[in-house]
């Protein structure tokens, strides 16, 4: 029992910090609490410390009755929400003034989100996914309408609601599972009864329960993934959010909802089962969908959050590619699709975080998201832009980006697969993409401002966002430590 918990101790580092900072801000009384972000970045210290020394004491292994697992694949996953969460918060230090007396508040959420998304990517059990993803889900529906204005209060309202559905049809989909296998599950080490076991023994009289229920998860898991039909929410909450919340749902949401599909998916339906060519086509289809109905509707936005709100739906059509093509593996059996997701995820995290992080440090100054007014923003503010440009271009996939390296590497999952006719779908909506995104570009670079006087960035910004950018450029230069990295991740489903 004591070592089950040990395996939880980065996930109650975090959920302590948290509780600890809520304590501390109660009794602050000066204005400026930022000193409450230098608490949060210690308790992730912690817990990225705890975590490596359970690696170094070889404690990976399902626990609580298989509910859990600490394997490569929750640990890599653990260490990017350690790392976004602490990016966020970091890259919030100029913002924090706006929330007033809820700075603590904010911060705290944050951690207690990310606790959440880090028992997700472990969670081997319907009931314990259930369990985290509300956690999650609730701190986020908070922090999207933290600032009370009405485009925040509007967004947060529609992404609680919309939630609460997704949450509603999760539930149905692990009903029909719980039924179908009676355990819930997805694994178990002892031989004991589970999901993937009733599933690799089943027949095709199982078939149209399982398909219902793949639909449902597919449906509520869309939702969190911001995929078409599922998406409706995004651009609004991306809007009207504060921004260092959007940048946080754009990364850390979405890559807990990516990693908890994978998991049920792979570990539980399983690739090479009876209805793995079912669910593979299922989401290719929602990839083909996604990527084009986010891209053509990014077009025509002016304001460039929403149009990274319409980018982040494309984006989630190219994860899907690496999902859909499940049938894909390496020389050495690994699994290519499923480890080109986790590689995009990682690579997206530096790229829209270093998006995010700039537009922060812009809109900071103008007070403006409005895509004519970055008019000339590289003389006036040259970090934040040239970053910008950079994390357009590896969101577009051109070299030497990290985006370009992810998208070829899930291309080549996808035409393994035998998924040629999502491809040419996928570069398409590449090349559409590239209007839009290198239209920001030509605004800063181009268009002249007109006597508008020069953006002062902070030192602190300055260095978040030359770390963002090293990130997105080493690994476009560099990745093969993340690309091996991604298929240790992923080799426990094997």
């Amino acid at each position: 029992m004591l070592q089950d918990l040990d395996r939880l101790g980065p996930v109650f580092a975090v959920m302590a910090t948290a509780g600890v900072i809520f304590l501390v801000d109660m009794i602050m009384r000066r204005e400026d609490k930022r000193v409450l972000a230098g608490l949060a970045i210690t308790g992730l210290g912690v817990a990225a410390l705890w975590l490596v020394s359970l690696i170094l004491r070889e404690r990976e292994a399902s626990f609580f009755s298989d509910s859990m697992a600490l394997d490569n694949f929750s640990i890599f996953f653990t260490f990017l929400f350690i790392g976004v969460s602490g990016a966020v918060i970091l890259a919030s230090w100029d913002y924090l003034g706006r929330f007033g007396q809820r700075q603590g508040e904010f911060i705290a959420l944050v951690l207690i989100a990310s606790s959440g998304m880090m028992l997700l990517s472990g969670a081997r059990d319907l009931v314990a996914i259930f369990v985290a993803l509300e956690l999650t889900s609730i701190t986020q529906f908070v922090l999207a309408g933290f600032l009370r204005d009405d485009k925040g209060s509007e967004a947060a309202l529609k992404y609680l609601l919309l939630g609460a559905v997704s949450s509603a049809v999760i539930l149905y989909g692990m009903a029909f599972l719980f039924g179908i296998s009676g355990t819930t599950r997805l694994v178990t080490t002892d031989g004991s009864p589970s999901i993937a076991a009733a599933i690799a023994s089943g027949d095709e009289g199982m078939r149209s329960a399982l398909i219902v229920s793949m639909v449902f998860l597919a449906a509520g898991f869309g939702f969190k993934m911001a995929i078409v039909p599922f998406q409706m929410w995004t651009p609004d909450v991306y809007q009207g959010a504060p921004t260092p919340v959007a940048a946080f749902l754009s990364v850390g949401s979405k890559a807990a909802a990516f990693a908890v599909v994978i998991r049920i998916f792979y570990e539980g339906f399983g690739p090479d089962t009876f209805v793995g060519d079912d669910w593979k086509m299922l989401f290719a289809v929602l990839a083909a969908v996604s990527m084009t109905v986010g891209n053509i509707m990014a077009i025509r936005q002016t304001n460039i959050r929403r149009l990274l709100g319409y980018s982040s739906i494309a984006q989630a059509g190219n994860f899907l590619v690496g999902l859909a093509a499940i049938s894909a593996t390496t020389d050495g059996g690994s699994q290519l699709g499923a480890s080109g997701v986790v590689f995009f995820l990682a690579t997206y995290a530096f790229t829209n975080l270093g998006a995010f992080f700039a537009i922060m440090a812009i809109s900071n100054k103008t007070g403006s998201d409005e895509i004519e007014d970055y008019a000339g923003m590289v003389r006036r503010a040259p970090i934040p832009a040239w970053v910008l440009t950079l994390c357009l271009l590896s969101l577009t996939g051109l070299p030497p980006t990290a985006g370009f390296i992810a998208k070829i590497y899930i291309f080549n999952a996808a035409v393994q697969a035998d998924l040629v006719w999502l491809v040419v779908i996928a570069v398409l909506n590449t090349v559409v993409s590239a209007f839009y995104y290198m239209g920001v570009a030509r605004q800063m670079f181009l268009s002249e401002a007109e006597d508008k006087p020069e953006l002062r960035t902070p030192i602190f910004s300055q260095g978040i966002l030359v770390l963002a950018a090293a990130g997105v450029f080493t690994f476009g230069v560099y990745p093969i430590p993340l690309i091996e990295a991604a298929q240790r991740a992923v080799n426990v489903f094997a």
